[in-house]
């Protein structure tokens, strides 16, 4: 092809954007070429002429985030990503040199170790702000990262610096994205807080996989987010880019609102056989389809991932061009930030360096032995606060229930976060358990150390937020309490059963469930130095034991997962006692029985399964003896996965049905968790192995 002039490069690179999409999905032999196709001039105009976006810096603070929520269309974001220039980035903050996504692996687009998988993972390919693939997912995550931008302005611009902090966040979404209820719950709460800094462009192409959306959706969009409080505008033809201008510039221009753009686009635009075809939503065009394609494109029908000179240079001297100089100056004013503003400066730095500031911890408590105890909320209510108030940027709330779950800041200047004050801390997500771990993603990846707080027994309805965070490996904070059948007369529909089975089987997800008081402060240790990976900290309604620590072991062993609470004197124990939270109290008393009767116990409080697996054998085998194989374990939730410790011939002491509503003290006894209970399967245990 003849070097384009300057009046054709628009096309140009959009069209290069199209039939790189097209040529990787055929490659590949499976994917999405009909969003890409669609959707190039849309991105072309965000990325060309909006986007504050570096690529020779694609983690600059300061930076506008793109989301791509259709991410089954992620050959879209890989063009843009080449075609720009981004380069890659190290898990240490440090500019690699070398381009983020190289042509060879869009190449390999879909391909065992490609950067170019088959839905975009942050974290695998830099330049991507998120992983997206599940529907409705993005557009959530896309609500935290604005709400959380917001915050930083009001945290850190100052007089001089009311710019510091002033990104926008954009994000491409589907007819999939706002059929889901996740997308609703999210837009409802960025509208009431009236977050300006947040864009969402619409694709209304009309198609889903099973064909037309009038199948199964209906509904005016555009009314329902006027409804939210959105501003909404629309264009008509996705290749118009002056009206897809004028659509941002609207957006920039609305203060007091988010923007909705609809754009009305035809999924697999030119081409002749699939334009406007559920054909072209998962799967590749065909080689003859797109042969026709770029004939109408004016393409070279037989050119594979052709890159036509002037594209590279295009957006050079475009996103390129115009992004250095502004992230330059970010970099000059932040000089000039530091100097005036030291300990913000210093806060702004540790915080989008996952570092913790000096002091965090040093009003940790230390509870002192109280065989009344307190229940594991109210012990983590007041460490939370304690870290918080040394820990600026630690902030969140719960899905309308902080007054049961503990997790309301309550020191001075905490203040709510709302539409009126976007400094406070204390955020209110309403009953949006889902929106509220994704918005707790979206303010992960921004850096801000975010919370969420509910019942164990809703934690069902985060579940892919959770999921996305480990897959993600950002060290979100989930509060979840109520943990048991020990929630009592609210019945078997608010007692958790399962649930702890499966948190505990998402992979790179921590639990954590304390003993006592102490086991909390522990906890939230391992929790606030955690740098990748997502926690959730299981915590009792009932009141807990204060253990006496100078009878029985340190809570310290907490960061190891496990530890020998209470040993047999002379540390050979006959038989093992294996719990965590509530019911170790439980198996504390059955092991002071067991004394009594010449029997040598060993108590082993397991917070957390996933820290202890990652021990060494030697310490493993030390808590747990592989000789000792007469064991027992306690948890007042599904016995599922208990087996690994207890052994296929141990004893597991837990809830193989749902549970009922009664007051806790009948619920035990209904179901066999009593410390005779724990110390008569114990000497059962025994015998079978004498």
């Amino acid at each position: 092809m003849e070097r384009a002039t300057q009046t054709n490069l628009d096309q140009l690179c959009i069209n290069t954007i199209r039939t790189l999409s097209m040529d990787a999905v055929q490659a590949a032999k499976s994917g999405h070429p009909g969003t890409p196709m669609a959707m190039a001039p849309v991105a072309y105009c965000l990325w060309q002429r909006f986007l504050r976006f570096d690529p020779q810096d694609p983690i600059w603070p300061n930076r506008d985030r793109f989301v791509l929520s259709i991410g089954h269309a992620s050959m879209l974001l890989y063009s843009l990503l080449h075609l720009t220039g981004v380069k890659a980035v190290s898990k240490d903050y440090e500019t690699l040199g070398e381009l983020s996504v190289p042509l060879e692996a869009i190449k390999n687009f879909r391909q065992l170790d490609s950067r170019c998988p088959g839905h975009p993972e942050y974290r695998w390919t830099s330049g991507i702000e998120t992983t997206t693939g599940p529907l409705g997912q993005g557009v959530a995550t896309s609500v935290g990262m604005a709400l959380a931008g917001s915050w930083m302005g009001a945290q850190f611009n100052r007089p001089g610096f009311e710019d510091l902090i002033n990104f926008n966040v954009y994000a491409l979404c589907g007819d999939g994205c706002m059929m889901e209820g996740l997308s609703g719950e999210a837009a409802s709460l960025a509208g009431h807080l009236k977050l300006s800094n947040l864009c969402w462009i619409y694709d209304n192409n009309r198609i889903t996989i099973e064909g037309n959306t009038a199948w199964a959706f209906s509904e005016d969009v555009a009314t329902r987010f006027i409804a939210y409080g959105w501003n909404v505008t629309r264009v008509g033809d996705a290749n118009d880019l002056e009206m897809l201008h004028r659509a941002f510039q609207t957006f920039h221009s609305a203060t007091d609102r988010p923007t909705l753009i609809i754009v009305d686009s035809h999924i697999a635009f030119g081409s002749p056989n699939k334009q406007d075809t559920s054909g072209a939503h998962g799967e590749p065009l065909g080689e003859e389809e797109i042969r026709l394609t770029k004939r109408n494109y004016r393409w070279p029908e037989e050119a594979k991932f052709l890159i036509p000179d002037g594209v590279y240079d295009h957006f050079k001297d475009g996103i390129g061009k115009r992004s250095k100089t502004l992230r330059a100056a970010w970099f000059q004013r932040i000089k000039e930030y530091r100097t005036k503003y030291p300990d913000l400066a210093d806060q702004l730095y540790k915080m989008q360096h996952r570092q913790l500031p000096a002091g965090w911890d040093k009003d940790l408590p230390n509870f002192p032995p109280d065989a009344k105890g307190q229940a594991g909320r109210e012990a983590s209510g007041t460490v939370l606060n304690a870290i918080a108030k040394n820990m600026p940027w630690l902030m969140g709330g719960a899905a309308d229930l902080a007054p049961s779950t503990k997790t309301r800041l309550t020191f001075d200047s905490a203040g709510d976060f709302s539409a009126e004050n976007y400094s406070g801390r204390n955020l209110h997500f309403g009953v949006r358990e889902h929106a509220m771990g994704s918005i707790l993603n979206g303010m992960g990846l921004v850096k801000v150390r975010a919370y969420g707080s509910g019942f164990l027994i809703f934690s069902d309805y985060a579940r892919p937020a959770l999921r996305l965070s480990a897959l993600m490996e950002i060290p979100t904070i989930h509060i979840f309490t109520h943990d048991s059948i020990g929630v009592g007369e609210d019945g078997p529909t608010h007692q958790p059963i399962e649930q702890l089975a499966s948190l505990r089987s998402i992979p790179g997800f921590i639990v954590l469930r304390p003993a006592d008081a102490n086991e909390v402060v522990e906890a939230w240790k391992v929790i606030m130095n955690l740098h990748h990976a997502p926690a959730a900290l299981i915590l009792t309604r009932q009141a807990l034991p204060t253990l006496d620590r100078t009878k029985y072991a340190s809570a310290e062993g907490v960061k190891r997962g496990a530890y020998v609470l209470a040993d047999a004197g002379d540390g050979k124990p006959e038989v093992l006692l294996l719990a965590s939270g509530s019911e170790v109290s439980l198996c504390v008393d059955a092991y002071e029985q067991l004394k009594t009767e010449g029997i040598k116990a060993r108590v082993v409080s397991m917070p957390s399964w996933e820290l202890f697996d990652d021990q060494g054998e030697a310490y493993r085998g030390s808590v747990i003896p592989p000789s000792v194989t007469a064991r027992v374990s306690v948890e007042l939730a599904s016995t599922f996965g208990w087996a690994k410790y207890t052994g296929t011939t141990g004893q597991r002491i837990g809830m193989r049905s749902f549970g009922a509503s009664a007051p806790l003290k009948d619920l035990q006894k209904r179901f066999g968790f009593t410390a005779a209970g724990v110390a008569e399967a114990a000497k059962a245990q025994l015998a079978k192995t004498r």
